[in-house]
């Protein structure tokens, strides 16, 4: 799954090529995607690595392969613009909201909460966007409110009890207090990730539950809570 801008830009790069025989520069893809600075381009430039979508050859400067496209998305010839208004990279339940579990043919007493893909507990990858599957759960483990399922990819939360392949229950919400457990959508890089979250003043910092990570700052207007942890559930195989 890639974010608007994540897509934005490997098409971007692959028009480029396409056209030229050589990847765009640092300065092109930026002020193509409407960034501020080109740090933005480098954490997508990974992010893209890292999902195998690209990769970078070594010894040679803005050379970048494209592996693969996203399916659906071969032979599109142009990124829809930057500023055209869409987002689709923000968790939304709002179709999604909890249905009692009769409705599914589950016991009476349970609930179910739509599962809507993957988050990272390390370095965040791509936003929340598909409503994957169903979660049965007991009702005791919900509370008030709209809630929703992800699964975990990393180790960042470790020390919280959150393990790489655990579902975590979330609560909807905008708000938190310090040391929250919350998912924070991080705005620049269109990304999401569990963290502890502490507010002072101006200044948001999202610290990991493994010493491994160090904590990430940032201003207030560039991280947005899109939720609270309220429970998790883990699978033995």
């Amino acid at each position: 799954m890639l974010t608007k801008k994540q897509k934005d830009l490997l098409l971007f790069i692959h028009n480029r090529v396409q056209e030229t025989g050589v990847s765009p520069s640092f300065d092109e893809m930026k002020d193509a995607l409407e960034l501020k600075s080109k740090s933005g381009i480098h954490r997508l430039i990974t992010a893209l690595e890292e999902r195998g979508f690209i990769r970078r050859l070594a010894h040679r400067a803005r050379a970048l392969e494209i592996l693969k496209l996203p399916e659906g998305l071969q032979g599109t010839s142009s990124p829809a613009p930057a500023n055209s208004g869409l987002n689709n990279n923000v968790v939304s339940i709002a179709d999604a909201k909890l249905k009692p579990a009769d409705e599914v043919q589950t016991d009476a007493s349970s609930f179910t909460v739509p599962v809507m893909g993957r988050i990272a507990a390390g370095v965040p990858i791509s936003a929340i966007q598909d409503h994957n599957n169903d979660l049965v759960v007991s009702p005791d483990m919900l509370g008030a409110g709209n809630h929703y399922a992800l699964e975990v990819h990393g180790d960042s939360m470790i020390d919280e009890g959150i393990l790489d392949g655990d579902t975590v229950l979330i609560k909807e919400t905008s708000s938190a207090r310090n040391g929250d457990i919350v998912v924070a959508f991080i705005v620049e890089e269109e990304e999401a990730t569990l963290k502890k979250i502490y507010k002072s003043g101006n200044t948001i910092e999202l610290v990991a539950a493994n010493p491994a990570y160090e904590p990430r700052q940032f201003t207030s207007d560039k991280v947005q809570v899109q939720g609270q942890l309220v429970g998790l559930v883990r699978k033995y195989h």
